[in-house]
């Protein structure tokens, strides 16, 4: 359809009938990716391995929470069983809404499965009435009332304010049988309801319970997921309402709070908390929660803290050879260093393992061997010539090259059929090195981890970082630790033996249990060694005697160096003898970095820099990047600038930034006016030489935070002159624009007067404000 004859008018555009396909998740993946020939088999292999690491991570995450998930269940029982005794003290408990206070750490990303395990599990074996609320959706008091109601009752429940419409709600209730006003009474009257009906049920459907004719009334479980972000004056209105209906309703509180437990004493005053029974409930703190708990050997070192309350671990997912793809020990630190030093969460570690597993298999086209050892074999014999090629300009590759033979040499470079046969075997190679450098280091985590100072880290992902880099019987702190432990007693060292032997219980590796039976022999030996062996006096022949009377200085001398020689010479003891055998054992055990081993780029991602754009938390770069390079984030071809100049078809904000940064300490208002009208007019096509008059509001942007009492005065006073801006724009497009900057690097500093402004503070920037601002263009 052609509009090219017709000046004005309105057209319609119909839209075709073709529905507009939707890229799946598969079709996502293979747009933009290297090797395109095997993407849907990279694909396919990147799917199932997630899955498997994820279905993994499930279940080591319930076993993690199943500790202290058990206390509360064990909580709510003994709560609901006590309200059926007669003796005093339980009356006295039973006027008491009992409390658990459970104490998850800061990590808040994952609180939000803590708290759907435990609904879940308080619904399956305590009760079905069960309610989670969050501070966000409950500002005031009525609307908390509203969302305990509507997630017990599972229906409408209308709020009402004046007695009048209360009583005209429950004529609109019996007329709507669905919708249930909005009192705790109503809630009395349904749960009385639920409760007779279960009762009057068949036994066969009755849920089972240890505590017998507890269970005819089941408590009503209320968990405020965020206590800190509750407003204290709504939390003491409901648990003081709450009170009233204790006797009539067995309700139960659980309190998820993220910093201390004196937080309740800062928001409920003793009348209120007085009416609470609490209970303290300490969750993992969130290095324990990176850290996973031993699976037979399997999976991580066990060592127990110094409280006994827990097990810690390291990281499951990194130091284990179940799972062929490995991250890079760069690649490793940002993670750890982004759990430790920004957010404690494991679901956003995991999250960032999740990209490193994406980006390894979209980006590196022989990810196609990153599999289970037969698969990789199966697939080593169906690579093309591309990925032939490919092998051959790997690093590592080319190292194993240059020490064969030219003969061999020769082969590999050309020989295609010859290259898949060593690949299938370097792969052979490179499992079998996987499972014997795990194993091995948590035997030498087992010895090292407990000795003075921990040269060679607490934790064992910090061994395993050191070991990554370099051959770690090269580095210093190795040295210092075998040092150290030499100067362990006999216990001691036996202690760590022991340890390190049951760590390498579950292993099938043929090196692995030839290194056990050697331990089993040195722990042996070490117990023959129950009593010492007297020495030996043997005589010993004193060149101090054999002297003359009269000798020269070189006979001297060669006597004293004799005397030096026997000293050093002295005999060892069976014991010093043993525990250098046991040294000597550990350094033949060790093994090299896996970057020296050949196809590691196979199964290692290393793009450190790709993990860090996307995951590191840096607001201030992140947002000085939006704001001077829009580009960057938008993507957009107009947007693109060479260095130092402005695009006029940036938005505001951007444009505003750029020319901020052109100024110094003090910003004149009228200058930075009237060269964000020339840039922007640039794009809009004004006119050049036209003049117009500004109205204040556009010529002193900032007079608006000037106080109304002082604003015309001051002009007056220093004779501000009323120039003429030679560009025309929009009323106060520039001060919302400044506005939004004020608000993103939260200036402290107020308008030096009517026409400047001081320099932003970039150091302090709200990390939201400026991408809402240039999405809001």
């Amino acid at each position: 359809m052609s509009t090219s004859s017709v000046s004005k008018g309105c057209f319609v555009f119909k839209p075709s009938a073709k529905k507009k396909r939707t890229l799946s998740l598969e079709d996502h993946f293979t747009q933009g990716c290297e090797g395109a020939k095997n993407s849907e088999t990279r694909f396919k292999l990147c799917q199932d391995l997630w899955d498997k690491i994820k279905a993994e991570t499930e279940v080591l995450q319930d076993e993690l929470y199943r500790k202290i998930l058990d206390s509360l269940l064990d909580f709510t029982r003994k709560c609901s069983s006590t309200r059926q005794h007669s003796d005093w003290t339980s009356q006295m408990r039973a006027s008491e809404i009992p409390t658990a206070a459970l104490v998850l750490g800061v990590n808040v990303p994952d609180h939000d499965m803590t708290f759907q395990s435990l609904s879940e599990l308080l619904q399956q074996s305590v009760s079905p009435f069960v309610a989670s609320v969050q501070a966000k959706e409950c500002g005031a008091l009525k609307q908390l009332m509203k969302r305990v109601l509507e997630r017990l009752m599972d229906t409408v429940v209308t709020v009402e304010d004046d007695d009048e419409e209360e009583e005209e709600a429950k004529q609109t209730s019996t007329q709507h049988p669905g919708r249930v006003h909005c009192s705790l009474g109503a809630l009395c009257d349904w749960y009385s309801c639920q409760t007779k009906k279960s009762s009057n049920g068949t036994p066969g459907k009755k849920r089972s319970s240890p505590g017998g004719d507890g269970q005819q009334q089941p408590p009503v479980v209320i968990i405020f997921k965020d206590l800190e972000a509750f407003s204290p004056k709504v939390l003491q209105d409901f648990i003081l309402i709450c009170s009233r209906y204790i006797e009539r309703l067995p309700l139960m509180f659980i309190f998820g709070i993220a910093t201390s437990p004196s937080t309740i004493q800062h928001m409920l005053p003793h009348s209120v908390s007085s009416l609470l029974c609490i209970e303290l409930f300490q969750s993992l703190t969130c290095t324990q929660h990176l850290a996973y708990s031993d699976r037979q050997g399997d999976i991580a070192v066990v060592e127990t803290t110094s409280t006994g309350s827990g097990l810690l671990t390291d990281t499951w997912l990194i130091l284990t050879h179940h799972f062929p793809f490995k991250l890079n020990a760069k690649v490793m630190q940002v993670l750890i260093s982004i759990f430790l030093y920004h957010d404690f969460s494991v679901r956003n570690f995991i999250k960032g393992v999740q990209l490193a597993l994406l980006e390894h298999f979209h980006s590196q086209p022989l990810s196609v061997l990153c599999c289970e050892k037969q698969e990789a074999l199966r697939n080593a014999t169906q690579l093309g010539c591309k990925d032939l090629e490919r092998i051959r300009t790997l690093p590592s590759f080319k190292r194993y090259v240059e020490k064969q033979e030219s003969q061999e040499q020769e082969s590999l470079l050309r020989d295609d059929a010859h290259l898949k046969e060593v690949c299938q075997k370097l792969l052979k190679d490179l499992c079998k090195y996987h499972k014997n450098y795990y194993p091995t280091l948590r035997c030498l985590h087992a010895l090292t981890s407990s000795v003075p100072r921990y040269p060679l880290g607490k934790q064992a992902r910090e061994l395993h970082l050191i070991c990554m880099e370099k051959n770690v019987w090269e580095n210093e702190e190795y040295q210092m630790a075998m040092k150290l432990l030499k100067m362990l007693a006999k216990d001691e060292l036996m202690a760590l033996l022991q340890k390190c032997a049951n760590s390498l219980e579950s292993v099938k590796s043929k090196e692995m249990k030839k290194a056990r039976v050697r331990l089993r022999e040195l722990l042996a030996k070490f117990q023959q060694m129950d009593a010492p062996e007297a020495p030996v006096e043997e005589p010993v022949t004193s060149p101090v005697r054999d002297l003359q009377k009269k000798t020269d200085l070189f006979q001297l001398q060669k006597t004293l160096l004799e005397m030096n020689e026997s000293r050093r010479a002295k005999k060892l003891s069976p014991f010093e003898l043993l525990r250098n055998e046991v040294l000597e054992f550990i350094d033949r055990i060790t093994c090299p970095p896996p970057e020296a081993q050949t196809l590691y780029e196979v199964c290692y991602y290393s793009s450190s820099a790709t993990v860090r754009r996307h995951l590191n938390a840096t607001p201030r770069m992140s947002i000085q990047a939006a704001l001077s390079s829009p580009y960057y984030y938008l993507q957009n071809e107009s947007l693109k600038t060479e260095g130092g100049s402005v695009s006029s078809a940036a938005p505001d904000i951007c444009i505003a930034y750029k020319l901020h940064l052109e100024c110094g300490r003090l910003i004149n208002l009228y200058d930075w006016l009237e060269a964000y009208a020339t840039v922007v007019t640039s794009a809009e096509g004004a006119d050049a030489d036209g003049l117009g008059q500004v109205d204040e509001i556009k010529q002193y942007p900032f007079s608006a935070f000037v106080p109304s009492n002082q604003r015309h005065n001051p002009l007056e006073r220093r004779g501000v002159p009323q120039l003429p801006l030679q560009r025309s724009i929009h009323p106060g497009r520039l001060r919302t624009r400044v506005s939004g900057l004020r608000q993103v690097h939260k200036a402290e500093n107020r308008p030096r007067g009517p026409t400047h402004l001081g320099r932003l503070l970039t150091g302090q920037i709200h990390p939201a404000m400026a991408a809402l601002q240039l999405m809001n263009r």
